[in-house]
């Protein structure tokens, strides 16, 4: 489906996504107009889904994050679907995964402070619906967060 030139314009836009079309044309060696059409093409497959700013939420003055391990009560029919609703309309809600296995879904939750936290976790976590189990984990360290593909 990707062939070289495809390739190498997308590790060039993950590594510098702030650089214009023309620059990354002359980097690349193709015209601006021949650049566009290729990352129209990777847009229309759904290969390039965009660019996106990515906001550090630290610099924003959040600094817990903190990783739920939720297991549901799966004799509730719409125990998912009626979970996953709720806890899309918290905020502090920044990811939400879902798993096969002993662990139904993980919420990862930023918050300004630990009181702050408790706050969300008391207001808003606890009130999720179908709730079976519940596990939190308080992040220490990220060592490697990285979105860049292999390409």
């Amino acid at each position: 489906m990707l062939d070289d030139t495809d390739r190498r314009i997308l590790r060039f836009m993950q590594n510098d996504t702030d650089l214009p079309i023309p620059e990354l044309a002359d980097q690349i060696g193709m015209t601006t107009g021949r650049l566009s059409r290729r990352i129209d093409r990777l847009r229309d497959a759904g290969v390039l889904r965009g660019v996106r700013g990515v906001i550090d939420w630290q610099a924003l003055g959040y600094e817990v994050e903190v990783s739920l391990r939720v297991t549901l009560d799966k004799t509730q029919g719409r125990a998912f679907d009626d979970f996953i609703e709720t806890a899309r309309g918290i905020p502090e809600v920044i990811e939400i995964q879902t798993f096969l296995g002993r662990v139904d879904v993980r919420l990862s939750v930023i918050a300004k402070d630990m009181a702050h936290y408790q706050e969300i976790y008391r207001s808003s976590i606890l009130g999720l619906p179908h709730i079976a189990d519940i596990e939190a984990l308080m992040l220490v360290s990220r060592l490697k967060s990285d979105e860049s593909l292999p390409i």
